[in-house]
């Protein structure tokens, strides 16, 4: 687990809202999954220039619980491509919203693959 954040800026930054907790005050992981996929699919498309639909995600681990109230940090990299995918690894960082006390709470890595006219794979570029 890594001791800080990346140093590139997040993707996707969100406050965890009540909404998306459970009985106990923190954030469902699936809720911070769903972050996960969306900040993945950002980094796909803008790589591939057009729809990048998720279809593999493993190797997740939660380390971190994140409270109500908290800011999370969704950093997200292409790690490697193939003729059409594109594997790309999440992490996320909670921030305590009173203080600068930070966090690594999850990490995971996404495939996605490059989607051209008729919903057909497309070649990457390159």
């Amino acid at each position: 687990m890594a001791d800080r954040p990346p140093e590139s800026p997040p993707v996707i930054r969100a406050t965890a809202m009540a909404a998306d907790a459970n009985p106990y005050g923190f954030i469902f992981v699936g809720w911070l999954m769903g972050q996960m996929a969306l900040a993945a699919g950002s980094v796909a498309s803008r790589h591939c220039g057009g729809h990048a639909p998720v279809v593999a995600a493993n190797d997740f681990s939660f380390t971190t619980p994140v409270n109500i109230g908290d800011e999370v940090s969704f950093h997200a990299e292409i790690v490697a491509t193939g003729k059409t995918s594109m594997t790309v690894a999440v992490e996320v960082w909670r921030r305590d919203r009173h203080g600068e006390g930070t966090a690594q709470a999850a990490r995971g890595t996404y495939i996605l693959v490059s989607m051209g006219k008729g919903g057909r794979p497309k070649a990457l570029a390159g």
